[in-house]
């Protein structure tokens, strides 16, 4: 099993509309795939987490690559892993924008400011200690 980091560009302004688009294309192929993961998205920017077997992991990677909605895709992490994060959703996803302010200056104070937002880091452990946070500051459980 496998986890793969990505982070891209979107093409267009990242609405909550558009995350809704990209989970239901996720969830239909995720599920037969078997994998699981994160979506974060800023109204510029995707973070990816990806999980699950290295054949289907990549095969959804390359897509994401091809697909018009990217740019500037940069491969953070493409790790082998004995345990999942993100065993429970087939994918989740969190739209930073609609976090409240106060909890998106949290997150600026602590991974930095891009383009008047949150900047995604480009680091593995970076970006995991970041989902971690969101979950933790979001209330989020499994």
């Amino acid at each position: 099993m496998v986890r793969l980091i990505y982070r891209s560009r979107s093409k267009t302004k990242i609405t909550w509309d558009l995350v809704q688009q990209v989970m239901h294309s996720s969830e239909v192929h995720n599920e037969k795939a078997q994998v699981s993961g994160m979506l974060l998205a800023t109204n510029s920017h995707f973070l990816q987490v990806l999980e699950g077997p290295y054949e289907t992991v990549n095969e959804t990677f390359m897509r994401i690559v091809c697909d018009a909605r990217h740019r500037e895709v940069k491969l953070i992490s493409f790790n082998i892993i004995d345990t999942r994060i993100f065993q429970v959703w087939g994918m989740l996803g969190i739209g930073i924008f609609d976090l409240n302010q106060r909890l998106e200056t949290q997150l600026i104070d602590k991974y930095g400011e891009q383009d008047e937002e949150l900047q995604f880091p480009l680091e593995e452990w970076k970006a995991l200690a970041m989902i971690h946070d969101i979950r933790f500051m979001s209330d989020i459980s499994e």
